[in-house]
């Protein structure tokens, strides 16, 4: 539920733009958006892309070809950079970050973009949606709460734990201010995958996880009924329990990547031409 790989791309892609979501309930979430259209629209819904912990939209999507892969495809693209990554702001309201409020936002940003409810006689309708990491837990939160909206899903790197709920916010608070590193591996991690992101706002990360923990990742007690692919390299450590997510979820199908583990994973060929493939 964390950063992708930054990968350096030559960017051949359709008309791109970006813009905020508008506000809910009354509150500005000051979410970036950016939309990138195909130069020859195929019949079929856009694709919402979601990015991991300390990553963004830009890293996800952009830099490893991921856009310009779909876009060839006919698809449309919106990209959300979520709160305090990417261009995004960092909200001084705590519950800004939490899972349930990114969700909601996210819902608006599809209004925004004029994402109508699934029809069964108009096949561009409703919305796909690609996640990786974090993104993928909040896929699957969204589209077990949104089953009217949500065509296809593809989570890259998910798993039934989530790593940001046990993670040493102490630990990473005292590191912060000059102290020793957290002696918790994943949270050592954790904060590497989150430093190695351009313009990273640590402080304001870890406002995100703090929120993350009030609202613990439960896959089976809500689960998306829409047909799933799930995608994780056979080195990736986060990726525990895809055998339960896969009996929970009745219309979900594994792909498992060679030689990939959890940060490379996102530029795997083979992860693209199987999201591709199943979101057609």
């Amino acid at each position: 539920m964390f950063n992708g790989a930054h990968v350096s791309a030559a960017l051949t892609m359709g008309r791109m733009d970006h813009h905020a979501v508008h506000a809910v309930e009354g509150t500005d979430p000051r979410l970036s958006i950016t939309r990138s259209l195909p130069d020859s629209p195929a019949p079929l819904p856009p694709v919402l892309l979601l990015h991991g912990f300390g990553s963004s939209s830009r890293q996800n999507w952009i830099e490893t070809g991921w856009v310009r892969l779909l876009n060839d495809a006919g698809r449309g693209v919106v990209m959300v950079d979520l709160p305090a990554h990417g261009e995004s702001a960092t909200p001084d309201d705590a519950g800004a970050y939490a899972p349930s409020r990114i969700r909601a936002d996210i819902l608006q940003a599809l209004f925004d973009e004029r994402v109508l409810p699934l029809r069964g006689d108009d096949p561009t309708s409703g919305v796909d949606i690609i996640g990786y990491s974090l993104g993928s837990r909040l896929a699957w939160e969204f589209g077990a709460t949104q089953p009217e909206t949500v065509r296809r899903m593809v989570l890259g790197g998910p798993g039934t734990a989530d790593p940001l709920a046990a993670f040493d916010l102490e630990g990473a608070e005292r590191f912060l201010a000059g102290g020793a590193p957290s002696q918790d591996p994943t949270t050592a991690d954790l904060l590497r995958m989150a430093q190695a992101g351009p313009h990273a706002d640590l402080p304001a990360l870890l406002a995100l996880v703090s929120a993350i923990k009030t609202e613990p990742f439960d896959p089976q007690g809500a689960v998306p009924k829409m047909p799933l692919l799930l995608v994780a390299g056979d080195q990736d450590d986060y990726a525990v329990g895809l055998e339960d997510l896969t009996r929970w979820a009745p219309d979900a199908v594994v792909t498992t990547l060679p030689g990939r583990n959890h940060t490379n994973a996102i530029t795997s060929r083979v992860f693209k031409e199987a999201a591709l493939a199943f979101l057609a």
